[in-house]
C-alpha cells in the first residue's frame, strides 16, 4: 500500500481551522482521514519521506535558477506536544542546505529595542529553502497576552501586523504553511512525568512548565482568539491531533508535501549543452 493509500480522506480540508472553528471541540488524540494504525502510520511516514526529500530538493534546485518561491513551515504548541519531534523526522529528512531552521526563544535586550517582528523578518526563508520557525512571532500574542508581557491594545495591533506580514511574506512567493500541535492536558501530564522519571530525559524538563500548565485555560483561549484573528486564505492555520506523535508528524509531512506539491515545480533545464559535456567528460 503506497502512502496516499492509507488516507481515507485528504486530511488538509479536516485539519484546517475554518470559520466555526472551536478548539475545545476537537480531540486531541484523533487520527482525521487516516484509516492505518501505529505501524501503518510509520510506514507512510518512511515512504512519504522520500517524495518530502525530492520535493524539497526541487524547490533548492528551482532557487538556483532565479525562482524565487519558498516553503514556511510555523509550528506552535504547548510545550511536550512533540515540536522537536517534528523538527527531527520530518524535517530532519529534507537537505539541510535548503532548509532554514529557527527556534524562537526569549526575546534578547537587543530584540527587545525593536518591533517583535523585527527578529522574525531576519529568519524568512530565503529562495529555494524550506523555513521552520519551532514557535515563532505568535508567541508574541500568546504568552505575551496570557503573561500581560504588553499592553492590551499593543496586543490588539499584533494580530493586524501578523497579518501583514505574512500577507507580503505570500505576495513575495512564500507558501506559509501554519500548525498547532493540539496536545491533551492529561497526556501533557504523563510526558512530564515521564520526563522526571528518566534521566536521560531530565534535561528536557523545565519546572516552568508546571506554571505554564497553571494556566492551561488562558493559553487554549488565547489560541483560540489567534485563529479567529489569523486565520486566512492566503495564511490559514491547520490544528494537528498531537497525543500520538506518529500522527502528527505524518499529518505536518503530508501537509508539506501538499504544500511543495502544489508549486508544480520542475527540475531547471540545463543551461549548457548536454550532448557536448558527454563528449568533452569522455575524451577527459
Amino acid at each position: 500500500m503506497g502512502r496516499e493509500g492509507y488516507w481515507a480522506t485528504d486530511p488538509d480540508e479536516l485539519l484546517r481551522v475554518g470559520k466555526k472553528f472551536r478548539l475545545e471541540e476537537r480531540p486531541t488524540d484523533g487520527t482525521p482521514g487516516f484509516d492505518g494504525d501505529k505501524a501503518d502510520g510509520e510506514k507512510a511516514l518512511a515512504e512519504g519521506a522520500g517524495i518530502l526529500a525530492e520535493l524539497q530538493e526541487q524547490l533548492f534546485a528551482v532557487g538556483t535558477a532565479g525562482d524565487t518561491r519558498s516553503v514556511l513551515l510555523v509550528l506552535q504548541a504547548m510545550d511536550t506536544a512533540g515540536k522537536g519531534g517534528i523538527v527531527t523526522h520530518v524535517i530532519g529528512q529534507m537537505n539541510p542546505d535548503g532548509v532554514r531552521y529557527s527556534g524562537f526563544k526569549k526575546p534578547t535586550e537587543e530584540e527587545l529595542a525593536h518591533d517583535f517582528l523585527w527578529r522574525v523578518w531576519r529568519q524568512v526563508p530565503a529562495a529555494g529553502q524550506v523555513g521552520v520557525f519551532d514557535r515563532s512571532h505568535y508567541e508574541d500574542v500568546l504568552i505575551g497576552r496570557v503573561r500581560q508581557l504588553a499592553r492590551p491594545e499593543e496586543i490588539e495591533r499584533r494580530y493586524d501586523a501578523i497579518n501583514a506580514f505574512e500577507k507580503e511574506l505570500t505576495e513575495g512567493g512564500t507558501t506559509i504553511v501554519k500548525v498547532m500541535l493540539h496536545l491533551g492536558k492529561d497526556e501533557q501530564k504523563d510526558r512530564l512525568a515521564d520526563r522526571l522519571e528518566r534521566p536521560d530525559k531530565h534535561w528536557k524538563y523545565n519546572p516552568g512548565d508546571v506554571d505554564e500548565r497553571l494556566l492551561w485555560d488562558q493559553y487554549q483561549a488565547a489560541y483560540q482568539l489567534v485563529f479567529e484573528r489569523t486565520s486566512t486564505p492566503y495564511a490559514p492555520w491547520f490544528v494537528v491531533p498531537a497525543d500520538r506523535k506518529w500522527y502528527a508528524r505524518l499529518a505536518v509531512q503530508h501537509l508539506l508535501i501538499h504544500a511543495l506539491e502544489d508549486l508544480d515545480l520542475e527540475w531547471p533545464a540545463a543551461d549548457y549543452d548536454v550532448e557536448v559535456e558527454k563528449a568533452r567528460l569522455a575524451g577527459s
